[in-house]
């Protein structure tokens, strides 16, 4: 099923959240997740309390509090806002493009929200699987449908979610890194700050100036995908680079 983007973060880019201290309607989990990513998006996710969340959406911090518990919760909420938007056409029978697009959608998404993939990566792994938000399980679900309906076993489904996003949040991680030191230097080598680096000690990397500074997240991605999906394919069906079919599986019992 193609999911397309909807749920808690539906309209989120196209209004604006309600000026400080004004009352501007009903008060909703919605209206305070929305609110909740923009102060992050601005300030980071240190930037967020639930004093200050109160006030961007004009409440008294007890208002609050009836519709999200703690500070934890609105983090859960806004990790899933931000993953709601990542649609997985799981009826694609191109498997392996289908990868391809979400890799590269989430990769967007990160970039678009920064300040949110320490969310991404830390907010899963602090509650047990059956506890997360729906919406933070979906991109789960979705992938998972798309390989075993490609003829992949649930287990080996399973194995490639977890490789590929594994390599994805370490991706955007190292890709959100600060490495270009002096911008107005046209010395790779100053650029990056590695004159500091001893020449005796690090010469390789120093040596390899040139590629770091004109790093590109998206075909470095893409040279990821380029070994995973057909190493994939090779390692979980044997070689033959397609998935195991119906008479593979009864062969094999």
């Amino acid at each position: 099923m193609t999911r397309q983007s909807a749920g808690p973060n539906a309209g989120a880019d196209d209004e604006g959240p309600p000026a400080a201290g004004r009352n501007n309607g009903q008060l909703n989990r919605s209206m305070i997740l929305q609110t909740a990513l923009r102060i992050v998006d601005r300030d980071g996710v240190d930037g967020l309390s639930m004093r200050r969340l109160s006030e961007a959406v004009g409440r008294d911090p007890v208002m609050l509090y009836r519709h999200m518990p703690n500070k934890a919760a609105v983090l859960d909420g806004v990790a899933e806002m931000v993953l709601a938007q990542l649609s997985v056409d799981s009826t694609d029978p191109d498997w392996g493009g289908q990868l391809r697009t979400v890799a590269h959608n989430f990769r967007q998404l990160a970039l678009k929200h920064p300040n949110v993939v320490p969310l991404l990566v830390t907010r899963p792994l602090a509650t047990p699987l059956g506890q997360r938000p729906p919406g933070m399980l979906r991109p789960l679900e979705d992938v998972l449908a798309l390989l075993i309906s490609a003829g992949f076993t649930a287990e080996d489904a399973l194995h490639i979610y977890r490789v590929l996003f594994g390599y994805l949040y370490g991706h955007i991680l190292n890709e959100l890194q600060e490495v270009i030191e002096r911008p107005e230097e046209t010395d790779h080598v100053l650029r990056l700050g590695l004159h500091r680096l001893a020449i005796t000690e690090f010469p390789q990397l120093r040596a390899l100036a040139p590629a770091l500074a004109s790093y590109d997240g998206a075909a470095e991605l893409d040279r990821f995908l380029n070994l995973l999906l057909p190493g994939m394919t090779a390692t979980l069906t044997g070689g033959d680079g397609q998935p195991p079919t119906a008479e593979d599986t009864s062969a094999a019992g």
